[in-house]
């Protein structure tokens, strides 16, 4: 009877330790799935860091629309089709030699 117990309790302990080393949910599987979960995690980092830099251009074309309409007209002198363009011009002082 303690033969027969000795060697159910071994084929238990086989049985165990084969599913910690192969089968589901063992140390390798737990070990490949934390890797992958690492890597998602960076992806995801890289992700956010893109996603913030698309949002500052974003916020930059609304806001830059004004900037860049201003230096237009003040640099190139572009005006809008309903405006009129008036420029004044200064007479040039002679200076004697």
């Amino acid at each position: 009877m303690l033969r027969i117990l000795t060697v159910l309790l071994l084929l238990i302990l086989i049985t165990l330790q084969f599913r910690l080393w192969v089968g589901e949910g063992s140390l390798a599987e737990v070990h490949a799935l934390q890797k992958e979960a690492a890597l998602q995690k960076n992806q995801l980092g890289k992700m956010r860091q893109r996603n913030q830099a698309l949002q500052a251009e974003v916020a930059d074309l609304k806001q830059g629309l004004e900037a860049i309409e201003e230096r237009a007209r003040s640099e190139l002198g572009m005006i809008r089709k309903d405006e009129v363009f008036y420029q004044v011009i200064e007479p040039k002082t002679r200076q004697k030699d």
